[in-house]
């Protein structure tokens, strides 16, 4: 992601911003040559009228056009950050997992929302106030030597060595500034990781250790801002000590030369004012330069994570689907920079109706299976077809509208019931809500709320019960009327009645579509037409119930495991 490239987007309303400043600029510069006038017209004895209305427009112009260049580039700036955060909230949402999940969450969070507005401040702000200043520095100097070279030669010779510390102090900060961007974003997300278990907190007793890590981390990050605080406040009094020092030897010299004759007391008056005038903007060109440094620190760091890698096949024409059902053919799988064989040659089919269980010991690539089928990872050989139709052949959207997935840990958001259950078909009807509840045996525990579907949960559902949650995402799975429903540890958290109740709703689903668990419960894996056992990323037998306890010593023993510790 270029995010230069997102910036000059708004390059007209950024520029028309820039010749707004210019001109404000002009006007300034204008102000002592009408000043001078009025001491010429006071010495000569002439009317004021021009000189003053004259100088009075250039003050009310220099007002207006200040107001409409601080508007301009503010505008461009917010649309510049605005741009920057779709482009990269897209980017992450599309992302792939394997990519997604070597960045912390913490540094994303920064780099989105703390890192697009320094951003925001170096592309617009700092870049706009570098080419006024850089416009009223070089106007001033030039209007200087035309009334004085000498007393500017003077000038330059006390504010150049200013000048040159200036530009040091500048790419300091730049150093520095990286540093505490880097310092911020380790404390963001060490304070995510934590909030994020703050029940495992509370229950390990480790709130003093935890709050002992974070306070080292946000002394760290202190260190490192005060080292940029200290960089850029000297950046002001260096400009300020060389414009003094200017001042009084062109006072002294001025008067001096004044007095003898040399130099006209109205040419004085407009040279010390362009000096005063130049104070500002030097110090204002030094000071972007620095926010300009800072902010390119925040602008590469955003860059960086421009470069996440997208999913393929998003979009597009969708793919004719022949048939139902859901087949694996010879799909071996490793995790991204890993060689762990997760799966190895893994082949099975799942009919078009009825339910199919998914069993095997810890890692045995379960999961994966139900990733892959997703397409949240490729397979690194193999094929997954629905149907008759490869999944690698079908945008992203059209494949994950034909499967309706739950997750082992029931993901649900913050927001009302509502909004968590429309969440894959927002434009489901009221009788398809309705039949979702009721096949997730949810209807009679959403009455009961006093705000219904409009009660709001907390992180991760927080407000209902572990099996309500459950419940909750394979209601909203149901919505999207899938061909085939996945289903992570459907069972793992419900208690007798609860799991009763969605056995009766698995099988009505299964008469629809096909429906694949994976499931430790046997009360579940009893249920299933088809079982295919997994036993380190290799199917080692497929068959009913019967069939595998006879034919299958693996599966006999997590039988009686199940059967010992339920």
């Amino acid at each position: 992601m270029n995010v230069w490239k997102i910036a000059r987007r708004h390059r007209a309303l950024l520029l028309t911003g820039i010749v707004l400043g210019v001109a404000g600029a002009a006007a300034t510069l204008a102000q002592p040559v009408v000043i001078g006038e009025m001491i010429e017209a006071v010495a000569a004895d002439r009317s004021l009228t021009g000189p003053i209305l004259l100088a009075a427009g250039l003050f009310a112009a220099d007002a207006a056009l200040a107001a409409a260049h601080a508007y301009a580039i503010g505008r461009a700036g917010e649309n510049v950050v605005h741009d920057i955060r779709h482009t990269l909230a897209a980017r992450l949402l599309r992302s792939r997992l394997a990519s997604y999940n070597r960045w912390d969450q913490g540094d994303v969070f920064t780099r989105m929302v703390t890192d697009t507005s320094l951003a925001r401040i170096c592309m617009t702000q700092a870049l706009a106030q570098i080419v006024t200043s850089a416009f009223m520095v070089v106007g001033g100097i030039a209007l200087m030597a035309w009334l004085d070279p000498l007393l500017l030669a003077t000038t330059l010779g006390c504010l150049s060595v200013a000048s040159a510390v200036s530009l040091l102090l500048a790419r300091q900060v730049r150093r520095v500034s990286v540093g505490n961007r880097e310092d911020t974003s380790t404390f963001g997300s060490a304070l995510m990781r934590v909030m994020g278990a703050l029940p495992t907190v509370k229950a390990s007793r480790a709130e003093a250790r935890e709050t002992a890590h974070l306070t080292g981390l946000a002394q760290r990050a202190r260190r490192s801002g005060i080292r940029v605080s200290a960089l850029s406040a000297m950046l002001t009094p260096a400009m300020n000590v060389g414009t003094q020092v200017a001042l009084t030897v062109v006072i002294a010299w001025g008067m001096a030369r004044v007095a003898t004759g040399d130099m006209a007391p109205a040419d004085l008056t407009s040279f010390l004012m362009y000096l005063f005038y130049l104070v500002s903007p030097l110090v204002m060109l030094f000071m972007s330069i620095a926010q300009f440094q800072q902010g390119r620190a925040s602008v590469d760091r955003i860059a960086e994570l421009g470069t996440i890698e997208q999913e393929d096949g998003g979009d597009g024409p969708e793919a004719a689907v022949e048939g139902h059902g859901l087949s694996f053919e010879n799909v071996s799988f490793s995790y991204p920079g890993s060689d762990t064989v997760v799966l190895d040659g893994v082949s099975f089919t799942v009919p078009e109706r009825g339910l199919t269980a998914v069993v095997g010991p810890s890692g045995a690539g379960k999961s994966t299976v139900f990733q892959l089928v997703e397409r949240l990872y490729e397979p690194v050989s193999g094929t997954v077809r629905i149907g008759r139709t490869d999944t690698a052949r079908m945008p992203l959207a059209q494949l994950r509208s034909l499967v309706g997935y739950v997750d082992q840990e029931h993901t649900l958001l913050r927001g009302t019931i509502r909004e968590n259950l429309l969440y894959a078909a927002p434009d489901a009807a009221e009788a398809d809500i309705d039949e979702a509840l009721r096949m997730a045996h949810l209807t009679e525990v959403i009455a009961a709320l006093p705000d219904g579907l409009d009660t709001e949960l907390g992180e991760r559902g927080s407000g209902l019960s572990g099996g309500q949650r459950q419940r909750l995402a394979i209601a909203r799975s149901l919505l999207q009327h899938p061909r085939i429903v996945l289903l992570d540890e459907a069972t793992a958290h419900l208690d007798g009645d609860s799991e009763a109740a969605l056995h009766d709703s698995i099988a009505t689903i299964s008469r629809r579509c096909a429906v694949v668990v994976i499931a430790h419960r046997f009360s579940t894996i009893t249920q299933a037409e088809k079982i295919i056992l997994l036993d380190a990323g290799a199917v080692r037998a497929t068959g009913t119930h019967a069939d595998l306890t006879e034919s299958s010593s693996l599966y006999r023993r997590l039988a009686e495991h199940q059967m010992a510790t339920a």
